[in-house]
């Protein structure tokens, strides 16, 4: 059987921590940012651990066991 080939969408998104956590960035922070408060881009501008029923889905697409 063929190996599973990375999901190219999903390794530009997302990012595993060394302890196996995976971390995405938050969404709001592409446009009408003159709008926003510097206080909310600077909490939209860090990144979120995902749920780790969602990290399980992630981690398959991303080739990690």
């Amino acid at each position: 059987m063929p190996k599973q080939k990375t999901h190219s969408g999903a390794k530009k998104r997302f990012k595993t921590t060394g302890s196996g956590k995976v971390m995405k960035q938050s969404a709001g922070m592409r446009h009408n940012l003159e709008k926003k408060s510097s206080e909310l881009t600077r909490r939209l501008n860090r990144e979120q651990v995902l749920a780790p029923q969602d990290a399980k889905v992630i981690k398959k697409l991303i080739g990690e066991k």
